[in-house]
């Protein structure tokens, strides 16, 4: 993000002043695929995080509500510290600078040892009942998001594909995941590992500081395990995903249906990335998330090999060319 689209509006001066912390220093920290943008507020030996969501854009209440909830779940989300919701500024506290994904680059060893946290941190989230008021993220949501691929994918590339059958072939895979009868439970929606931090002095799955939750729906077990271990911006082993796979499946006691759940989700979730990325690039001028294009086909190619799949793959082998897949971005995100 360009320097000068980091420049907090002038009446962040004001609003740290009301809650105590005129005078700190402000620094950018990072934007995000939406718009909401962060600073890190420093105070002498204290910090604090701002976000910056603009009313136009960000409504900041739905964070709020579920940072708020999760705390009371006993999983660590950012304190709310002060709040000016009329204006979208949030002062949170603060999780540190480690990110799973660059603790990881720097600590391979670790690997195994956070992933088995992430997959506890939702065998912990998933005892409890969802978060009252949430939204239904079941059937006809998973539909309309697939349908992201041929609105923004299919269209970038020039192909012309068969929406019916499309829509048929999801319908025929999905179905059975909406009736298996799991959940529903709290889903984060992107839980992956550029949205954790590391926390200090903080054990068990308090450690994870949970970010980035404000979609949070209602809906199937699965998709959050999909969402981190299929991560679209780095490598899990695949050992390390079977294992966790198992890993929840023997603490939750759910088996031969959250399997095939989990690989209809991931897939699912996949396909709707591929069509989010191609609209950041085209409507929201963002081009560096093509860069994951290769790696989401990788994934998508692998998951639709799994039982109950096959309508779904028949659908790609027909519409969409080895071409048009992970070959079509790698000069386009170079």
């Amino acid at each position: 993000m360009a320097a000068a689209a980091m420049k907090p509006p002038a009446y962040v001066s004001d609003f740290l002043a009301s809650c105590g912390w005129a005078g700190a220093r402000i620094e950018p920290l990072a934007g995000d695929a939406s718009f909401r943008r962060y600073f890190r507020v420093t105070d002498g030996r204290r910090t604090a995080v701002l976000m910056d969501a603009p009313p136009a854009h960000e409504d900041v209440r739905p964070f709020v509500a579920v940072a708020e909830w999760l705390i009371s779940c006993g999983l660590s989300a950012p304190e709310i510290l002060a709040r000016d919701l009329d204006r979208g500024l949030l002062l949170l506290g603060d999780f540190g600078n480690w990110r799973l994904r660059e603790f990881l680059d720097d600590e391979p060893a670790s690997e195994r040892e956070l992933y088995e946290l992430a997959t506890d941190v939702l065998i912990h989230l998933h005892q409890h009942p969802p978060m009252p008021g949430l939204p239904a993220h079941g059937i006809d949501q998973w539909l309309s998001e697939v349908g992201l691929f041929t609105d923004w994918y299919c269209a970038a590339l020039d192909l012309r594909v068969d929406q019916e059958s499309f829509d048929s072939a999801w319908r025929t895979a999905l179905q059975p995941v909406a009736d298996d009868g799991l959940g529903p439970v709290t889903v984060l929606r992107d839980y992956h590992a550029e949205n954790v931090m590391l926390v200090d002095g903080r054990e068990g799955v308090t450690r994870f500081g949970l970010l980035d939750f404000q979609d949070a729906l209602a809906g199937h077990p699965a998709y959050d395990l999909a969402s981190v271990l299929e991560d679209a911006r780095r490598d899990v082993p695949r050992e390390i995903e079977r294992d966790m796979l198992d890993r929840y499946i023997g603490a939750t006691g759910q088996g031969e249906a959250f399997e095939r759940a989990y690989w209809a989700m991931a897939a699912q979730r996949n396909t709707r990335i591929l069509g989010v990325f191609t609209r950041l690039w085209k409507r929201d001028g963002k081009p560096h998330y093509l860069q994951f294009q290769p790696r989401m086909w990788g994934l998508l190619e692998r998951d639709l090999e799994r039982p109950g799949l096959e309508p779904v793959r028949a659908w790609f082998d027909q519409n969409v060319p080895t071409h048009a897949r992970a070959a079509a971005w790698l000069d386009r995100a170079a």
